[in-house]
């Protein structure tokens, strides 16, 4: 009898330690399984959004920069509100599809250009999230560079300032301003179409696939303080085909008189929609002239079809250079210059020219030994737009 309760005693010892043994391995499984799943996360939202990787705060300023996987910094809305003196109506410099842009002073004393998106919707969140992935990863010296965004309250980006705006409003006088726009003059003109050239050749001959800017025109191409020029404006760009002659097919996005005939009527996007463009800001360059404008005598409102006729005569070219220009060029350089401009808006896009052709045809005809160029009055930096020039086509 005693030898059996011992026994009884003894299985239900080892029983209790079975269970809890077995307990303890359940809670070694549940907790192992909770970090798995919390490692699991923080690593799926560090690869889906940009982690910070250094963070400083000083004082009650509110001043914090942080520095992204991607090199850009990431903004606070406060920053940047005080950047801009509260998003004053003074510090506003211009207004893009995207929103306006105001200039502004960050802390560290650096001076920025700042756009604030206004446009509801997918489409601006398309255009917000294709500037940052774009030009988080894309670095020459012919693009307006990104420095960083924000998108806690409102989404913003900031880019270097460009002290001499965009090359439109130095193209065309700006109605109800009270700055006249400079006039560039040849050399200027010629070393824009040149760096603009190389922005572009960047794009389509440097990444891989191809980069389509698919909005290129005057106005966005800007101006440092010694007139050297960038692309900028990314919003609508749109990566290419990888293959050689291919095309991917989108809604019809751009501007009015920059657009391609062949996308406009396709949907087909290839680099060469954006060769077009450049063809049209060439002869915005040579002409002084808007590339649709509904002012002028019948058959000469839409630049390209008034101008291409002449660009190949002789003794028809020179009607169509603008007369500020008038005693600083030769007949050589007009010539060479008109027939790249005629080559690019070819209503045939594979006749049309590469990137890299265009800059290899211009790097002859400039000339770096100035150091500013020379322009008929004082450079301006204005939100106003010409009425005549004119508005983005698409959604």
């Amino acid at each position: 009898m005693e030898g059996d309760d011992e026994y009884r005693r003894k299985e239900r010892v080892a029983l209790v330690v079975i269970v809890v043994v077995a307990s303890l391995a359940l809670a070694s499984l549940l907790v192992a399984f909770s970090y798995y799943c919390y490692i699991r996360n923080k690593v799926s939202k560090r690869l889906n959004t940009p982690k910070s990787v250094n963070r400083e705060e000083k004082g009650e300023s509110g001043k914090l920069e942080v520095a992204t996987d991607n090199g850009l910094q990431v903004f606070t809305f406060k920053q940047l509100h005080s950047a801009t003196g509260g998003f004053s109506k003074s510090n506003v410099v211009g207004h893009g599809g995207f929103g306006l842009v105001y200039q502004g002073v960050l802390s560290n004393g650096r001076k920025v250009a700042i756009k604030l998106m206004d446009q509801a919707g997918k489409q601006g969140e398309d255009e917000f999230k294709m500037e940052v992935e774009l030009l988080g990863r894309l670095r020459s010296p012919y693009l307006l560079a990104l420095l960083g965004y924000c998108s806690d309250r409102r989404k913003l980006l900031v880019y270097d300032y460009m002290a001499n705006g965009g090359l439109q409003e130095h193209l065309y006088p700006a109605n109800g301003s009270n700055s006249v726009a400079s006039k560039l003059d040849w050399e200027t003109r010629l070393r824009i179409a040149l760096e603009a050239a190389k922005g572009l050749e960047f794009l389509h001959e440097h990444c891989s696939p191809p980069v389509i800017h698919r909005d290129f025109k005057s106005s966005n191409i800007l101006l440092d303080k010694n007139f050297h020029a960038k692309v900028s404006d990314f919003g609508l760009a749109k990566i290419g085909s990888d293959k050689a002659g291919g095309h991917v097919s989108t809604r019809v996005l751009g501007t009015q008189g920059y657009v391609a005939p062949e996308y406009a009527l396709t949907g087909h996007l290839t680099t060469k929609s954006d060769v077009y463009s450049y063809g049209v800001v060439l002869l915005e360059l040579l002409t002084g002239r808007v590339p649709i404008d509904v002012n002028k005598p019948s058959g000469e409102g839409v630049l390209v079809s008034w101008a291409l006729p002449r660009l190949t005569d002789r003794e028809k070219i020179l009607e169509i250079m603008d007369p500020a220009l008038e005693g600083q060029y030769s007949m050589k350089e007009v010539i060479q210059v008109a027939a790249i401009a005629a080559m690019c808006v070819q209503p045939e896009a594979d006749y049309r020219p590469l990137m890299a052709d265009v800059v290899q045809s211009l790097v002859p005809l400039v000339k770096y030994n100035r150091s500013t160029p020379k322009i008929s009055s004082s450079p301006s930096f204005h939100a106003s737009r010409s009425p005549a020039f004119p508005d983005k086509v698409g959604d």
